[in-house]
C-alpha cells in the first residue's frame, strides 16, 4: 500500500551525551509497506545501548540484537572494537514486521535520535566504532536510505552535511551478553540516566503513534 505522510521533525535529542537540535521542517515522504511478513534492518548510530533502547519501543519491531558490523576481523570482542583495531561499528540488527512499521519509519527514527553530521562521534563517545551508518539488506533498502538522506539534505534539517555511510550488510557479530537489552537491565547506571533516558522521553513525546 502506497501512501504519503508528513513527517514533522521539530525535535531536540540527546545523542550519546550531546544535544542535537533540528530545524522546524516538514517533509513529504512516499512510503511503501512491503508484503513480506518479516524483514531485517541494520543501523549504527553511536553507542548501541542507545539505539537498541530506542527501537525496542517501536511498534512492529519484533527483535533487536546489539553487535558489531562493517569491520574486517572475525568474531571481534567489545574491547577490540573499542580500541579501533577491527574496523567495526557498534550496531543493532532489527527484525521487524513491515505490515506494522515501514522501513521509512525506522529511517526517520534513526536520524532523529542521533547526530548524522558528526564523523566518528556521538556526543562524548569518540571513535570509528561510533560512526553513523546504514547497512542495507536489499537494493530497495539502499534506494530508500539514499533517497531519505537526499531528502533531509534538501530540506536542510541540519546545518552540517550528513556523514552517514550506506553500506551493504555483511556479517553481524553479536556483542557480549551483558550488552543485550542493556538499558532495561541497567536503568540506574549513569549513562542510562543521563544519555539514554532523555532520548526515550523525547521519542515518547514526538513519536507516540509509532510506539508499542
Amino acid at each position: 500500500m502506497n501512501y504519503i505522510v508528513l513527517i514533522s521533525t521539530v525535535l531536540s535529542f540527546f545523542s550519546c551525551g550531546n544535544k542535537t537540535q533540528l530545524t522546524d521542517k516538514k517533509m513529504k515522504v512516499k512510503k511503501e509497506i512491503m508484503n513480506d511478513s518479516v524483514q531485517v534492518a541494520t543501523f549504527a548510530g553511536g553507542c548501541f545501548w542507545c539505539t537498541e533502547a530506542v527501537f525496542l519501543e517501536v511498534k512492529g519491531v519484533e527483535k533487536i540484537v546489539s553487535g558489531f558490523t562493517g569491520g574486517f576481523v572475525k568474531n571481534p570482542a567489545y574491547r577490540e572494537v573499542c580500541n579501533e583495531t577491527t574496523g567495526h561499528a557498534e550496531g543493532i540488527q532489527i527484525t521487524f514486521n513491515p505490515k506494522e512499521v515501514a522501513y521509512e519509519d525506522l529511517l526517520e527514527i534513526f536520524f532523529a535520535t542521533h547526530d548524522p553530521t558528526t564523523l566518528n562521534k556521538q556526543g562524548a563517545d569518540l571513535g570509528t566504532q561510533y560512526r553513523s551508518a546504514i547497512f542495507y539488506h536489499s537494493q530497495e533498502q539502499k534506494t530508500k536510505a539514499t533517497a531519505y538522506i537526499q531528502l533531509i539534505e534538501k530540506e536542510k534539517l541540519y546545518a552540517n552535511p550528513i556523514v552517514t555511510q550506506i553500506e551493504e550488510a555483511g556479517v553481524f557479530y553479536l556483542a557480549e551478553d551483558y550488552h543485550q537489552n542493556y538499558y532495561n537491565q541497567n536503568k540506574e547506571q549513569g549513562y542510562c540516566q543521563y544519555v539514554i533516558a532523555p532520548k526515550l522521553d523525547k521519542l515518547r513525546k514526538y513519536y507516540k503513534s509509532k510506539l508499542k
